[in-house]
Formats: structure tokens, sequence, C-alpha cells
């Protein structure tokens, strides 16, 4: 009885603190922002709140009330973010919408791969999904084929083939291909020289395909293999 009077103070309090409300448990920053009509986006930017952890007894600040409009609520209203369902993992997700795993865990501050249901989570745009995508590289001013053939370890018949080329003209900003990587996932045990050797490659040609700065690996993380 006395749990239900508490809530239903709270709840009291976070309809009628103008633009406040008294964080409970078991709420999200969707929940919450579903409830009152607004965007998580706009709650963390009114709060200043860098990531989506909240804690209990806390208040926040809520944008001012705005005409009610229909909702999907098991969609996010920002086009990069993404609601964690029952069953998903960060490597799921980061297959999903061709990222990786640390770019997810970078762009929201997590410190490791445990994900809470309801939560929610951004995600790279598609600029940052295609500089972070070593299959692709966009021509600058001043490429060639060849330039570009020797710069990634590739021959010019290679390139053209693996974009459908007849010849040699290539435009400002078109997109190549660059090949197929393969995608491992770190398990324990794994070093870059045992994971090189079985892909029959080397291991400075997995740090230089990864952007790698030493030979430490992280259990979950994920690799692209040449």
């Amino acid at each position: 009885m006395a749990n239900a009077v508490a809530e239903a103070v709270l709840d009291y309090i976070g309809a009628n603190n103008k633009g406040g409300y008294v964080i409970k448990e078991g709420d999200t920053l969707y929940s919450i922002a579903t409830k009152h009509n607004t965007t998580v986006d706009e709650i963390k930017k009114l709060n200043n709140l860098k990531g989506n952890t909240l804690t209990v007894g806390n208040t926040l600040k809520l944008p001012e009330s705005k005409p009610t409009k229909p909702t999907t609520p098991s969609i996010s209203n920002k086009e990069n973010t993404y609601i964690v369902k029952s069953g998903d993992t960060l490597y799921s997700i980061a297959s999903k919408y061709n990222t990786t795993v640390d770019e997810i865990k970078r762009i929201n501050n997590l410190k490791n791969n445990t994900l809470t249901i309801g939560s929610v989570l951004e995600l790279p745009n598609q600029k940052e999904m295609e500089n972070n995508n070593p299959n692709v590289y966009t021509v600058q001013v001043g490429d060639t084929l060849y330039s570009i053939a020797r710069k990634f370890g590739l021959s010019v018949d290679k390139l053209k083939l693996l974009n459908n080329k007849t010849n040699n003209l290539i435009s400002v900003g078109e997109i190549l291909t660059l090949g197929d990587n393969k995608i491992y996932v770190i398990k324990s045990g794994d070093t870059l020289y045992s994971i090189a050797k079985k892909y029959n490659t080397t291991v400075d040609a997995i740090k230089k395909l990864n952007n790698l700065k030493s030979n430490t690996l992280t259990i979950g993380n994920t690799l692209y293999i040449p």
C-alpha cells in the first residue's frame, strides 16, 4: 500500500512539476519520452545527458507539452537509433546495421557488451558507416585506379573486376569496392598471430585493415580479415 502511495505521489510530481519528471524504478529514456510525447534526444539534450543511464529518484527536465501525435511505440523517433530487444547482442546489431561492436560502444560510451532490453542505442549514420567500412573507398581529387590499387595492395585489373569496369575512368565521389573481407568475432585465447595463421594472412595486414595500433584484442569485438 505504501509503495502504491509513493508511486502515485511520484506520478503526481512528474505530471505537475513543470518540465520535470521524477525517475521511477523500471523507467527508461524511451518509456519516459513515449509517455510524455517527446523524444529521447530531446530529453538528453535538455538534461545534458551523455548516455542512457538513469538514477531512480532523480528529476529530469521535460520539453514543453506538444500536441498529441500518433506514435509507434516499437520504433524510435530518430533514424539512427535502435531499441534493444530480447535476444539482441552488440554483434547481432552491428552486423544488421553494417557497423562494428567497437563503433556502437564508442558512440554510446559503453564499457562492456551488456545490453538492457528497452534501452536505446545510437547508431553510426550512413556517412560514418561508409567511412568505417574497409571494403569501400570514395574517390578523391587526384586519384587514379593505379594509385588506389597501389594504396590498398590490389592490382588495377583486380580493382576493375571488383567494380565491373571495362576502362580506367573514375569520377570524384564515386564509391569503389575493394573486396569482400571476412568478419571474425574475437574469442578467448585468440591472438593476432593465431587469427592471421588461421586465415592465411599476416598480423600486419590485419592491423592495417582494422587500424590497430597494438596487438591487444578484446573478446567479443570484431575484426575484418583480408
